[in-house]
């Protein structure tokens, strides 16, 4: 028997919150369900970011698998319940994945198994979210960006072999101001030639 003081509430974790309360003799079954948060994502080389569009959010909660990832919290003055459940496109490095919260958002950095392959979307199936969608200010073709890097790494790769010294400290200096994404690159390290007075202490 509930009596007029007491209510119950219970909560698991993929089911909607159910609250039954006793109002003027009258048993009212209030259903609060998990919402899904806002959020869009971009590409990289190396990881997907995912960023979680909701403010102030506590009790932040972000659990990484091979294949998929899971997002909750509570947002806002009204304690609004988020929860995402995403089957990635890829599989990702569980353990080098990471999040980060501020007061406007959650920004998800998924590290991907394979890196250098791109993704076309985030999810699996190619079923359209109406809470997901792509992050046009940071999204960039960075295939041929690298592309683009490398012919000009070719370009001047004659110049610096027929270079000493002080020249060579100088092209690098150039090279890494002009072309910052190259100095980001595992090609950088090309670029790390020894001086002279380097090659006679060794």
């Amino acid at each position: 028997m509930v009596t007029p003081q007491e209510s119950t509430m219970y909560v698991t974790e993929k089911t909607p919150i159910n609250e039954t309360v006793l109002l003027s003799g009258e048993l009212i079954d209030k259903t609060v369900t998990m919402q899904p948060a806002s959020a869009k994502w971009y590409d990289r080389r190396d990881c997907v970011f995912v960023e979680f569009c909701v403010e102030d959010s506590k009790d932040v909660q972000v659990n990484f698998d091979k294949s998929k990832f899971e997002f909750c919290c509570v947002s806002g003055a009204d304690n609004i319940k988020h929860q995402n459940a995403v089957d990635l496109f890829d599989e990702i490095d569980p353990k080098e994945s990471k999040h980060r919260r501020t007061d406007r958002s959650v920004l998800c950095c998924l590290q991907k198994a394979e890196a250098g392959k791109p993704w076309p979307r985030l999810t699996k199936d190619k079923t359209k979210c109406n809470w997901l969608s792509l992050d046009f200010n940071n999204w960039k073709d960075w295939e041929e960006d690298s592309d683009e890097d490398m012919s000009k790494y070719d370009k001047f790769s004659e110049m610096m072999n027929s270079m000493e010294g002080d020249e060579i400290i100088i092209l690098q200096t150039v090279m890494m101001n002009k072309f910052p994404t190259l100095s980001r690159s595992p090609e950088s390290r090309m670029f790390q030639c020894k001086t002279p007075r380097e090659n006679d202490e060794e």
